[in-house]
């Protein structure tokens, strides 16, 4: 693939460009080690803590696979941070607005805080892509090649973009790595084999939010510089900045917060990406910890079992005879799943026979925390299974003519609480991620900060340019993160720049526009390619080894 120009080596930049080799205090870097230690032992003893509350005894083949598919995961995040990152930090470095350190250091700050904070929608919108048999035996041969093998290609690709300058989505990436996974686990089982390998409608949508988000992100840009240009005339906002000078301080306020504001949101939805999958890590490694939110409180049991009976008397009502077994039942429900054909009597009939068990087991037990290690992987299974099912129902054209507008409320009621037992983040994972995204950005961003900075207009990044990108940039990533729905700070933020550009008057350096476009259409394909293989050769591996 061709390069943007030729990389800038370690330490240079551009004359009429900042100062891009100024060096943090000595002490910087063993704060920096000391963080990143610190973390790795704070993940770790989180796991030994949380296995050892519920009586599960980890071997220590186990606890060393757990920790390399940590490491992974978190190598992921850390990637993410100075590949994405650096989109958020060129624009107040490019205006002389911030120094570079303190300008990665404040930028990976708020991204920390944007993870700790986020909601968790994000998470999960990228778990319901992959194929619903791999996720509900996330521990078996299968589950593990699918996870290594989604992260290393996600994580190869990031590095291969980054190594030439290229902004490229880590989103896009994973998101291309899950399809791949999904479409070689469909291949290898033969067919749909219980299986539909790719959730292609929830792909579908979130495809369409990675499309459009950059014309967003260009289109809305260039409208905000020109309304700038209406209602702020004043021109040091739209000319060259000054080598060395600050901004005047509105303006450097002003660029400060937007660089703030896109940190914060990269946090809040990029961060996310990688919680899910290291909960499915820690449910495939550690189950009785992590399978069940086990943080759930036993008062809450009685609404949950109240919600069970009623959703079982609302799926009977319009479904057929029960299944003869709750195996059977399980059955019809994961090749509904599959198939995405949810709106059908044996469908409503085997929830119904479902939800009644699932709501006797947690009645039983008398909460989540009571479960018993033997019992909790099929009770989560069975869970994931009816809130799937019942979320693709309330959405599903063909049942909302089906049920009443009542009982479309209590089916959507009774999946929350159940998306509340099975779908968390622990406060330990969302700190780890966010330390990994932090530290990332403080690391190799200058590649791609030059690339935003320079490469993308035909001019100089100005003040109003720099403003009107990132303000698009941040509303737009959080309108997503507020909808549950990944989008990519890297395609955002770089389509910014170019709409404000063309909103200036500088136009375009076309050949970084080229090779960044090719980037973008590359990313799927390959990503898949590299990830399906990776898949393949990894589970071939694990058979051969248990074998």
């Amino acid at each position: 693939m061709a390069t943007v120009a030729s990389a800038p080596h370690e330490g240079s930049s551009s004359s009429r460009g900042p100062h891009l080799d100024a060096q943090l205090h000595p002490a910087g870097r063993w704060i920096f080690l000391a963080v990143l230690v610190g973390a790795l032992g704070y993940a770790g003893f989180s796991v030994i803590s949380d296995t050892a509350q519920v009586g599960e005894q980890l071997a220590t083949g186990v606890f060393l696979f757990l920790g390399l598919a940590l490491l992974i995961a978190l190598g992921f995040e850390f990637v993410n941070g100075f590949h994405d990152t650096a989109n958020a930090v060129a624009t107040v470095i490019y205006t002389h607005s911030l120094p570079a350190p303190i300008a990665v250091v404040w930028s990976g700050f708020f991204n920390f805080l944007g993870v700790v904070t986020s909601s968790g929608a994000v998470a999960y919108s990228i778990v319901t892509l992959l194929p619903v048999d791999l996720i509900l035996h996330v521990g078996s041969a299968g589950g593990f090649a699918m996870i290594f093998a989604l992260l290393l290609a996600a994580v190869i690709w990031n590095l291969a973009t980054w190594a030439v300058g290229l902004p490229n989505s880590s989103s896009h990436a994973l998101i291309g790595s899950i399809l791949g996974v999904g479409l070689a686990n469909q291949l290898l089982s033969q067919g749909i084999g219980g299986t539909s390998g790719v959730d292609w409608h929830q792909a579908e949508k979130v495809l369409i939010t990675l499309l459009v988000s950059p014309l967003v992100g260009f289109a809305g840009a260039l409208v905000l510089i020109l309304v700038m240009k209406r209602f702020f005339r004043d021109p040091k906002l739209y000319r060259e900045p000054p080598a060395d000078a600050p901004p005047p301080k509105g303006i450097r306020a002003l660029l400060v917060f937007t660089c703030t504001a896109v940190s914060f949101a990269h946090g809040s939805n990029d961060g996310q990406k990688g919680m899910g999958l290291i909960m499915l890590i820690l449910i495939g490694c550690a189950p009785t910890a992590y399978a069940l939110n086990r943080t759930v409180p036993s008062s809450a049991t009685p609404a949950y079992v109240a919600q069970a009976r009623a959703a079982e008397a609302t799926f009977a009502a319009h479904g057929d005879a029960r299944p003869a077994s709750i195996d059977a039942a399980r059955a019809t429900i994961t090749k509904g799943l599959s198939t995405r054909h949810v709106d059908n009597p044996d469908i409503y009939g085997a929830l119904a026979a479902l939800s009644a068990d699932v709501g006797k087991r947690i009645g039983n037990y008398g909460a989540l925390s009571n479960v018993p290690a033997a019992a909790t992987p099929n009770l989560r299974a069975d869970m994931y299974l009816v809130l799937d099912a019942s979320k693709q129902i309330v959405a599903d054209e063909g049942a909302k003519a089906r049920f009443s507008a009542r009982e479309l409320e209590q089916i959507k009621g009774y999946g929350g609480s159940l998306e509340q037992g099975t779908r968390y983040i622990p406060l330990w994972v969302k700190v780890t991620v966010a330390i990994a995204l932090g530290l990332g950005t403080m690391v190799g961003w200058k590649r791609i900060v030059v690339t935003v900075g320079e490469r993308i207009g035909k001019s100089h990044l100005t003040y109003g340019m720099g403003a009107s990108a990132e303000l698009m940039a941040a509303s737009t990533i959080l309108l997503a993160d507020g909808l549950g729905m990944p989008v990519s700070t890297t395609h955002v933020l770089s389509s910014g720049v170019a709409g404000a550009s063309v909103g200036n008057g500088a136009g375009l350096q076309w050949r970084t526009v080229r090779n960044m476009a090719m980037a973008w259409f590359l990313t799927l394909p390959v990503a898949m390619l590299l990830a399906g293989l990776l898949y393949w050769a990894l589970l071939t591996g694990i058979r051969l080894y248990a074998g």
